[in-house]
């Protein structure tokens, strides 16, 4: 928002030079985000009198002018503006003066050979437009050689002043005044109207339904008959346009400076142009638009309407999207007479919602959105009506209300104690610590309008002597909800430059979590193998009823949360590829997120995505594409260098992998995740090659499985040589592989060191159904070599188990 400190001090007198005022609203939380002094615009420019003008002998659109500029000697100026006459009374930057809007700096100079002592000046070169058709003419009366400055409104400084999301109450001058003031220590002055009218009470506004008493808790309407549109005054010009706004005409003017006041908005509707009998058939309502309706708003757009748009109608005509923007067809334009003055509150999250479903943000709505002083609506109206009455004249014929605010006034206790407890301590002018008293609590909040009542004033006996209980004022009510609130707001006036430092008497080394280390030692096997971290953004387009969808989604293609990584994986890959930078060799470390009978659950995984030959555009370039069994060694090697040993079993689940070609993952029994070559339909709608394969993990099944693995027993080797004995049978297809490996691993017991599968063949020779699988087994103990009458029994038995448990047939 942008704060003129020429009105600022009308409403709170202070000294503070413009960059004090700005330090001191930076310290309160409020960014000064820059500091235009107007004063250096026109720093040298006087008033002066054009005594005569003549056309230039040289050049036919210049004009050689005598002015007038209280000086001993009236000057010589060449002028080219069309309007420049004999008798004007005009800016006129002297020899020496520096426009910093066109960075000139005047000297004097001969045009087309006539001497000229100065410049006369238009708005634009003093920074007060963009365009000027010529000179600027002040009225007759102004005194000659006076500074034009306090006449331009240049005498001014203005602060670009950013506030936090939760304070509504700072996007207005008073606002800004409130806390100035209590920064240095100054009573606010309140614009308040000054008479107060009898008015007639009608009833032609309503809001009936509940869904619209709950967006709009309160509405004012008031009609006024026989104003006068015209330009306003220039005071009230220069304060429109010192905030950045553009001048339109004394009515709308006089709402946007309310709203810059009293940070209310307010609207005016040409009352002939409601479609009713002003005498006895206005109707103003509140509802939620229909299906298909439409609005053609000040803007000019035809706005197509949907039912998250609050409406105000007239006869149930929409005439204004409430909050946002007014209707074309009603606006206040110079044909105006008849006014009708709407001041109303509406819901925060109604008017967020309403003005993001038609892309519009407006002054209105910024407000609206955060929250306007449920108690100011009419402090506002009447002093927008006394403004109109003074500037457009007219006469209030009737007035009507509706209103279904709530009445209850937040209260908050406070205690000492907690507050010297999370502020700590200050230290005095003699350089001594002490705690914050009771006195700068009560003076700090009292500053702020909050209104203070101590326990011996409240006798409750279950409080302690130094507590509260604090009534938040309602222009605070949005921001203000507990005692941490309390305690921030006396840090931000007070200083918080004036807390001492101090750090605890022991400090304590950080360090990381066991699940933050045992990550990270996943990344480092992760980055080992090859593949490179990326990250995804968690918002998705919804595609399956069991996402967790979310209520008020920036787009429609972000409206959801993921399932999981394999889907941001496989476009990576896809992207990566197209734009020629080759296989993708990734993983990811995420979040994600689904929907079940319980509500709404989300998990960590890990994904990632390889395939293909990582050589490409080396030397070594390797044409064999990566197989199976390659792409589930780089997955093992991750494995073995995290200590875990896990278990593969056929899947079919997971519709995007090859269903001969997929695995679940398995660790002591919990599902660990899926491993497997993308689907060859998925590959063709991505345009990928066939040999992509993917895996995704549940991260916290896997740090608990490597925590347990975390205490690392060492083993010394055997000086004691092995004995390997080879095993070859026939088996049927169904039996895997893991589960013979199991089997005979536990039927092996501490004499088995391991066992390798070497071969596996199916073809000519092996019966239909089965296939051939051959088994080294290493035996070996620590503590002697071996013999075959250790070994035969042992061996024998794990043939026979081969033979009952999976009805192998032994070829060996």
């Amino acid at each position: 928002m942008h704060i003129s400190l020429n009105w600022l001090q009308e409403l709170v007198s202070f000294s503070l030079s413009p960059q004090e005022v700005a330090d001191a609203l930076t310290m309160a939380g409020f960014e000064v985000e820059g500091i235009e002094d107007r004063r250096t615009w026109a720093d040298g420019v006087v008033v002066g009198k054009i005594l005569n003008a003549e056309r230039h002998p040289q050049a036919d659109r210049l004009q050689v002018c005598t002015v007038d500029v209280g000086g001993n000697e009236p000057l010589n100026i060449v002028c080219g503006a069309a309007n420049a006459r004999t008798g004007l009374y005009v800016p006129v930057a002297t020899i020496g003066t520096y426009l910093p809007t066109v960075d000139l700096k005047l000297r004097p100079t001969k045009l087309r050979g006539v001497r000229s002592e100065g410049m006369i000046c238009s708005l634009s070169e003093l920074g007060l437009a963009k365009e000027s058709s010529g000179i600027h003419e002040f009225p007759e009366g102004v005194t000659i050689g006076a500074d034009v400055r306090p006449l331009l409104g240049l005498d001014d400084v203005i602060l670009d002043v950013s506030s936090t999301a939760n304070r509504a109450d700072a996007l207005s001058m008073v606002g800004m005044a409130r806390e100035l003031g209590a920064l240095i220590g100054e009573k606010v002055k309140l614009p308040i109207a000054k008479s107060n009218y009898e008015i007639k009470s009608e009833n032609w506004v309503s809001v009936d339904s509940r869904d619209a008493v709950k967006a709009c808790p309160a509405y004012i309407g008031t009609l006024i008959k026989g104003i006068k549109v015209q330009d306003s005054p220039q005071w009230l010009q220069r304060r429109i346009q010192a905030a950045g706004m553009r001048s339109i005409n004394n009515i709308v003017d006089i709402t946007n400076y309310i709203l810059l006041e009293w940070g209310q908005p307010l609207h005016g509707f040409d009352a002939d142009t409601l479609g009713s009998d002003l005498e006895s058939d206005l109707k103003i309502g509140v509802r939620f638009a229909r299906e298909q309706e439409t609005l053609i708003t000040l803007d000019g757009q035809t706005r197509n309407l949907s039912s998250q748009n609050l409406l105000i109608t007239s006869g149930d005509i929409p005439v204004a999207i409430a909050g946002v923007m007014g209707g074309k067809e009603t606006e206040v334009s110079d044909r105006t007479v008849n006014l009708v003055l709407e001041a109303a509150l509406f819901d925060q999250t109604v008017v967020r919602k309403s003005a993001r479903a038609q892309g519009l943000r407006t002054e209105a709505s910024a407000r609206y959105e955060r929250g306007v002083n449920q108690a100011g609506l009419e402090i506002a109206t009447a002093r927008a009506l006394e403004l109109i009455l003074e500037l457009a004249g007219g006469e209030i014929i009737s007035q009507s209300i509706s209103d279904r605010r709530p009445t209850e006034t937040r209260k908050i206790t406070l205690r000492l104690e907690r507050v010297q407890e999370v502020l700590g301590s200050i230290e005095t002018e003699d350089g001594d610590s002490v705690d914050l008293s009771a006195e700068i609590v009560t003076k700090v909040l009292t500053a702020l309008s909050f209104e203070l009542k101590a326990n011996d004033e409240l006798k409750a006996d279950n409080l302690h002597p130094d507590t509260w209980e604090v009534a938040v004022p309602t222009y605070r009510y949005a921001d203000i909800e507990r005692e941490i609130d309390l305690i921030e707001e006396i840090a931000r006036i007070y200083g918080y430059d004036k807390f001492q430092e101090t750090l605890p008497p022991r400090t304590e080394l950080g360090y990381l979590g066991t699940d933050e280390l045992l990550k990270r030692q996943i990344r480092e096997c992760l980055r080992g193998v090859g593949l490179t971290e990326v990250t995804h953004s968690s918002l998705c387009s919804p595609t399956q009823s069991t996402q967790v969808k979310i209520t008020n989604p920036v787009a429609l293609e972000y409206s959801a949360l993921r399932l999981d990584l394999l889907s941001g994986l496989i476009e990576a890959f896809a992207y990566n590829l197209n734009q020629g930078n080759g296989w993708l060799w990734g993983f990811e470390i995420g979040r994600v997120f689904w929907q079940d009978e319980e509500g709404s659950v989300e998990a960590d995984h890990v994904g990632g995505i390889f395939g293909g030959d990582p050589t490409v555009g080396t030397w070594q370039h390797n044409t064999k594409p990566l197989d199976w069994y390659a792409a589930k060694g780089v997955l093992e090697t991750v494995f073995q260098r995290l200590g875990v040993t896990v278990e593969y079993q056929p899947d079919q689940q997971n519709s995007r992998l090859h269903p001969g070609r997929t695995a679940s993952l398995w660790i002591s029994g919990e599902r660990l995740g899926t491993f497997g070559q993308l689907h060859p339909q998925v590959c063709q709608i991505h345009d990928l090659p066939s040999e992509i394969y993917a895996f995704e993990l549940d991260l916290g099944a896997l740090l608990e499985a490597i925590d347990r693995k975390a205490i690392t027993i060492f083993q010394g080797f055997s000086s004691f040589p092995p004995s390997d004995r080879d095993i070859a049978f026939f088996v049927p297809l169904k039996v895997s592989v893991a589960e013979i490996q199991r089997a005979i691993t536990f039927t092996g017991g501490n004499l088995l060191e391991s066992v390798q599968l070497f071969d596996q063949y199916l073809g000519e020779g092996v019966p239909q159904g089965l296939r051939s699988l051959a088994f080294r087994l290493i035996y070996r103990a620590s503590d002697r070599t071996l013999t075959d009458a250790d070994i035969n029994p042992v061996h024998q038995k794990i043939r026979d188990v081969l033979e009952e448990k999976f009805r192998a047939t032994l070829r060996s």
